[in-house]
């Protein structure tokens, strides 16, 4: 499969701060790939690395088959970018921003026209595209966001947390635009949210302290680690879940974790096979009413947790 992104022994340092050590990673062309980590775990370094906004202190990148790490400003017509935090002049409107970007790129006239038709159908902009920018909300100031990334046809899209500060509707609408691009460009986004990577990429990757942790192909990774949790469900009848029994399980050698909430708990094992020996008799020897016990698939999250502890 042809690669549509490559870092080799990508790394930063920022004075005594190492924010990103050694990256090595492959994208394949027409995936949608998320790329994890907590904050301050190295992903804006990345990002900003890749679109040529900061200089490695070693490695190199390349984006579509061009190095984006050398200084070459060529290789910026090969990826679209969105910053975490995109500014726009207010005063313009969707049309005027996407025509002043346009020129920027030396797209010719009538191409430049025609694409920004198309580009404000894709996002859904186009009965906005009269607007002021500085009256919309945040999910479409997100859509034109990736309506001027995708404006000159980059085989390539850069997102750096492009649903972080959008209430749910708002993630929402994000999330089924980049969902409608698979297979037509390649979109490598960065994100804390993991339902959202859960919900629409193809491969995650997991970034923990500049540390490269894993990369997997997202079902693969869910069905990898999808014996290693317990869920129990309690009678409502009998209360809330003791803080005790919850303790209890937590104390166990074989415990990776336990969640809980009003209607049960989740706990995630290390050892599967004495789990399953001795979860229920604890359960029940404490007295608790069980109406569900059942091994379930994890959720992104609970894996991200368990590999970044």
């Amino acid at each position: 499969m042809n690669e549509a992104l490559r870092c080799e022994g990508l790394t930063k340092r920022y004075g005594e701060v190492l924010a990103l050590d050694h990256l090595d990673l492959e994208v394949p062309a027409g995936s949608i790939f998320g790329f994890l980590g907590r904050n301050g775990a190295g992903k804006t370094t990345t990002m900003r690395l890749l679109v040529g906004l900061a200089h490695p202190t070693a490695g190199r990148a390349w984006v579509a088959g061009m190095e984006t790490t050398d200084g070459d400003s060529t290789a910026r017509d090969k990826f679209g970018y969105l910053p975490e935090a995109p500014a726009f002049y207010g005063w313009m409107t969707p049309r005027e921003y996407l025509d002043y970007v346009g020129r920027l790129f030396g797209l010719p006239d009538a191409e430049r026209r025609r694409r920004i038709e198309e580009v404000l159908t894709l996002v859904d902009l186009k009965e906005a595209a009269r607007r002021r920018i500085g009256g919309f909300s945040g999910g479409m100031r997100q859509r034109l966001g990736i309506a001027q990334a995708l404006l000159h046809r980059p085989p390539v899209l850069l997102l750096d947390e492009p649903t972080s500060a959008l209430d749910p509707a708002g993630r929402h609408e994000i999330l089924e635009l980049l969902a409608g691009l698979r297979g037509e460009v390649t979109v490598f986004f960065s994100s804390h949210i993991l339902a959202d990577v859960e919900r629409i990429c193809d491969t995650v990757a997991i970034i923990h302290q500049g540390r490269l942790l894993l990369v997997e192909a997202r079902e693969a990774l869910l069905q990898r680690y999808a014996l290693n949790t317990a869920l129990l469900e309690f009678d409502p009848a009998g209360g809330p879940i003791p803080e005790k029994l919850l303790e209890g399980l937590r104390a166990f050698p074989w415990v990776e974790g336990v969640t809980a909430d009003l209607q049960g708990a989740r706990v995630v094992v290390r050892d599967v096979d004495t789990a399953k020996r001795a979860l229920l008799p604890y359960v029940v020897g404490q007295g608790e009413l069980l109406s569900r016990y059942e091994w379930v698939r994890p959720t992104l999250e609970e894996i991200f947790l368990q590999v970044s502890a």
